[in-house]
């Protein structure tokens, strides 16, 4: 008699599945990969990311909206830094299984 596997409830891969959703473009990975290396200004980000200052801020504020980043405002500049504990581990695991890899 086979055992029954232990599965992840649907609600914990649904909410799985809406993070990754949000992950799920090439630059909020870099924002978050940048991120992880401490908190940054958003015309930083945009300029490390090659993008002009409001497409930083929508991508930014997308992933702010999911409780991904958290903002502050210090005078007229606004810093973001990772508010979401898992993103390390999140982009270690697509660093090892996916950029090292050329998957």
């Amino acid at each position: 008699m086979s055992k029954k596997p232990k599965l992840l409830t649907m609600e914990g891969l649904c909410q799985a599945a809406q993070c990754l959703k949000v992950l799920a473009h090439p630059v909020r990975l870099r924002m978050v990969d940048i991120l992880l290396q401490g908190e940054f200004p958003v015309h930083r980000i945009a300029e490390l990311c090659e993008l002009p200052p409001h497409q930083a801020c929508e991508h930014l504020r997308l992933m702010q909206g999911h409780s991904l980043l958290a903002s502050e405002r210090k005078g007229r500049t606004v810093y973001y830094r990772v508010a979401n504990p898992s993103l390390p581990g999140i982009m270690e695991c697509i660093r090892k299984n996916c950029v090292e890899r050329g998957a």
